[in-house]
């Protein structure tokens, strides 16, 4: 019974950054930064702008709230939104689609019983069935839900041990570089859009953020 139930589950897509614009049509997730943006190369959606890209910003103020911005492309992604959501059901897709089947997160996050998580969702993509896997899968707590909000309503949120899986800045880099459910997010299996950039470059990018005071920009600046 639960096999056949997983297997007609063709897919769902979510992702953690505790481990993921909401995703490509619904969130804020934007390729300009503040301040300077008429500095910065235009790139493409699947693309991160490197590092090199924020010298040209000579404040580091200003730097440090690009960079974030830039960061913010993925985790407003929907490889990160549909997991980290405000209601008790994932969604999955590019377009925010309810969960197929409908699941709820149950008392730990993992789902209820008879429908777990871990039922469907293995340690890898499954190829036949197109079921996504990763280590670990389940939701993150609703307080680190990050649905619809702005990057600079996230980058508070990703500042506050209350609201970020209680972690220091320096412990929320290494989550996004050793956690495989955040590295999933660039290898989501069967024809599922992976983050924007690679995983190297989101943690380079995390990581430039705290480094130059993890500031948070202002919530006019960090729209298109």
């Amino acid at each position: 019974m639960r096999s056949s139930r997983c297997q007609a589950s063709t897919v769902a897509v979510v992702f953690l950054l505790g481990v993921s614009a909401c995703n490509q049509t619904r969130g804020a997730g934007s390729a300009r930064s503040p301040g300077a943006a008429a500095a910065l190369p235009p790139v493409a959606p699947e693309v991160l702008r490197p590092l090199a890209a924020f010298d040209a910003i000579e404040d580091e103020e200003e730097r440090s709230q690009a960079v974030f911005v830039e960061a913010s492309r993925v985790l407003l992604h929907a490889r990160c939104v549909n997991c980290h959501v405000d209601g008790d059901s994932p969604a999955q897709g590019q377009t925010f689609a309810q969960h197929d089947p409908p699941v709820v997160r149950g008392p730990e996050d993992r789902g209820v019983v008879g429908m777990e998580c871990g039922s469907c969702h293995q340690d890898a993509n499954q190829q036949l069935t197109r079921v996504p896997g990763a280590p670990d899968w389940r939701l993150p707590p609703k307080v680190m839900a990050w649905e619809k909000r702005s990057p600079a309503a996230l980058c508070e949120q990703l500042s506050d041990r209350e609201r970020n899986g209680n972690r220091s800045l320096d412990e929320v880099i290494d989550h996004v570089n050793h956690d495989g459910f955040v590295a999933w997010g660039w290898s989501p299996g069967a024809d599922r859009v992976s983050a924007p950039g690679t995983h190297a470059e989101f943690g380079a990018l995390l990581r430039a953020w705290v480094d130059s005071g993890a500031e948070c920009p202002e919530e006019s600046e960090s729209h298109e």
